[in-house]
């Protein structure tokens, strides 16, 4: 299904790149059935511009028919707490709180939480309790942001 995301890629990145919005990842997701579009864009994307941008990419998957069969198409953004699978995502997301899970043991540890401080092409480096932790990207399984919760004052309570 990687072959299909790639080839989706490459119809729909002109597309939504022309309308100024980013294309932030392809997933082929259900052995080929449901087909998920992530995009972004510096300013919020509401939910008639989400509207209007699946209807163009549909359009576009038509005409190239990359599916065998039936399928669902999903147009969303990454919302607050954003899955991290490209080195690109990685870099966007420097300076702000991660979680990543490695399939083998990193510092005596398969969960890593913590600030992303680094990421290229091959690592990331997430600041872990004052120790840096240097992943390679083959050796993450997942990872994504996560969102911190201020805590505000109670309503009612006098400074």
């Amino acid at each position: 299904m990687a072959d299909v995301a790639e080839q989706i890629w490459g119809l729909v990145d002109p597309y939504v790149a022309a309308e100024g919005i980013e294309l932030d990842d392809v997933e082929v997701l259900g052995g080929g059935k449901l087909l998920r579009v992530v995009v972004d864009a510096e300013e919020p994307i509401g939910v008639d511009r989400i509207a209007d941008l699946s209807r163009g990419i549909a359009r576009l998957i038509e005409t190239e028919d990359p599916f065998p069969g039936s399928y669902t198409l999903e147009v969303t953004s990454p919302g607050l707490e954003r899955k991290l699978r490209r080195p690109e995502h990685f870099r966007k997301a420097l300076d702000t709180d991660v979680h990543i899970k490695t399939f083998a043991k990193v510092a005596e540890e398969k969960h890593h939480r913590g600030i992303l401080v680094a990421a290229d092409d091959d690592a990331v480096v997430v600041l872990v309790d004052g120790d840096e932790r240097r992943i390679e990207m083959e050796d993450i399984s997942s990872a994504r942001t996560v969102f911190v919760w201020e805590k505000g004052e109670k309503p009612g309570k006098k400074p």
